[in-house]
């Protein structure tokens, strides 16, 4: 093999390389943070208020081009305060985007 075969091998390998990482990141969602235009906060429920119940909820949402919640995904809290949480996120409006964002949100619950 001569040596501008090799080299042309090699940038042959390069390119199709740099196309794979393209096409490999066209289905993976940005992570940053997007202004949130509305963003009431989740009420305490009376059940918890009752039992005097204190706890963090995560959730990861994926957010719409448009700045509608398309999804939101509980990575940990007790049910109860979830609850209220997912009831909150329902009228969350964020700033539109030229894609689909996920946003990590934590919420904090204390009497």
């Amino acid at each position: 093999m001569t040596k501008m075969e090799m080299n042309t091998k090699k940038k042959v390998a390069q390119i199709l390389l740099t196309i794979g990482l393209s096409f490999a990141g066209a289905g993976a969602h940005a992570q940053e943070t997007r202004k949130a235009l509305n963003n009431p906060t989740p009420t305490y429920p009376e059940t918890a208020r009752r039992f005097r119940l204190i706890g963090v909820v995560k959730v990861q949402v994926l957010v719409a081009p448009d700045g509608q919640i398309k999804d939101v995904k509980v990575l940990g809290g007790h049910p109860v305060l979830v609850s209220a949480v997912q009831d909150a996120l329902k009228n969350w409006k964020y700033a539109p985007a030229s894609g689909e964002t996920t946003v990590s949100l934590e919420f904090s619950f204390h009497p």
